[in-house]
């Protein structure tokens, strides 16, 4: 946790040490100004740690407003940094052509004060549409046809909600209109693919009671995500289970005699000491093979030893970056990281784009979702 810290407070300290660097230049204030913009970006950078502060201590209204200012600054300063950035590269690829050609493209350059407002202007832009756009859930369906739903069920509807993060920021409000979407779908099933709570996981009754009066026909299940063990297994879990989901730790179950269920904990459980690892493999080679097989597991990552085990993995934490160009980076470090993805074997991988947000309450290009699988008969070849 030390080391967390220490990594974050370098990192997002320095973002804020290159936006006073473009304001000096820009403007050239002196010692007052510059003093009273130090003092106002240091209160800015150790703003999480006092919001976490207060929520330990059960300041629940100072907690949760301190939340939204920090979070929304810290969007509109990877914002700014990324356009600013963008400037900065330009402004070097013609400084370096002029020195290649000996000429002067000083006038093709921004002036200083100009470098400072377009990406101050596009970062509040998009900060401010990326808040609504964070709030405007949509449902994605999926169809998938196989012989392993029986004739007489034809289809079975499975919804999926992943990465709420209930917390500080994502409370009733949020919540009710996310589970507006899930009941219009009329789902069998409802799968919740983990971090479905935040650190801060205070006086939740009201989400509780929200996600309880969900009662499709075959039940609910759940996985953890990181932020789970996060937040805390002996606070995360009596949430969830109830809430009245059945959480599936390294275990398979078949439901209602229907479909195979299998879910696994997320890998930071074993950094953490919390979890015993269980090979995928022989967790879903235990379940019955004639039925179609479903895994639950937040990060999208395949066992190859898996591959043919099962039907279908329903997975999540990536966000799609939720904010452009980040979904850059979340595409980098999983190839499938949204939508659905054909696998070997006839196995197949979907995964959520999440119906909230971490950190800054926004998402650009990257909109919430719930997602509607359809799974369908089908006779087989």
């Amino acid at each position: 946790m030390i080391l967390f810290l220490l990594i974050f407070f370098l990192l997002y300290g320095g973002l804020h040490y290159y936006i006073f660097r473009k304001a000096k230049a820009a403007f050239a204030f002196g010692i007052w100004l510059s003093s009273i913009l130090i003092l106002s970006m240091a209160i800015m950078i150790f703003l999480p740690v006092m919001t976490r502060f207060a929520g330990r201590y059960d300041f629940e209204s100072l907690t949760r407003l301190l939340a939204l200012i920090g979070y929304v600054w810290m969007g509109i300063v990877l914002l700014f940094f990324t356009c600013s950035i963008l400037i900065d590269l330009y402004r070097f690829l013609i400084n370096g052509a002029g020195l290649l050609l000996h000429k002067d493209f000083s006038r093709i350059i921004p002036p200083a004060r100009l470098q400072l407002v377009i990406p101050l202007l596009v970062s509040l832009g998009i900060g401010t549409y990326g808040c609504f756009e964070a709030r405007n859930i949509c449902t994605e369906r999926v169809t998938i046809k196989t012989p392993k739903i029986p004739r007489e069920i034809n289809t079975l509807k499975i919804a999926q909600i992943s990465d709420i993060h209930i917390g500080m920021i994502i409370r009733e409000d949020r919540l009710r209109k996310i589970l507006w979407e899930v009941k219009k779908s009329n789902p069998d099933i409802l799968v919740s693919t983990g971090d479905l709570v935040d650190e801060q996981i205070n006086n939740l009754e009201g989400c509780k009671e929200l996600l309880r009066k969900l009662t499709p026909r075959y039940g609910k299940f759940a996985i953890t995500g990181n932020h789970e063990f996060y937040a805390g297994l002996d606070h995360a879990l009596p949430f969830i289970e109830n809430a009245g989901f059945r959480i599936l730790r390294g275990e398979g179950i078949t439901a209602a005699g229907l479909i195979n269920i299998a879910g696994v904990d997320d890998p930071i459980g074993k950094r953490l000491g919390l979890m015993k690892e269980v090979s995928e493999q022989w967790l879903i080679s235990r379940l019955p093979r004639e039925k179609f097989t479903l895994l639950l597991k937040h990060q999208p990552r395949v066992e190859r030893n898996a591959l043919g085990l099962f039907d279908l993995q329903l997975s999540g934490h990536t966000h799609k970056g939720q904010f452009f160009p980040f979904s850059i980076i979340t595409h980098f470090i999983y190839p499938a990281d949204s939508g659905l993805a054909h696998l070997p074997n006839s196995s197949h991988l979907y995964v959520s784009r999440g119906a909230g947000t971490w950190g800054p309450p926004i998402r650009f290009l990257s909109p919430p979702e719930i997602t509607l699988i359809e799974l369908v008969h089908e006779d087989g070849q």
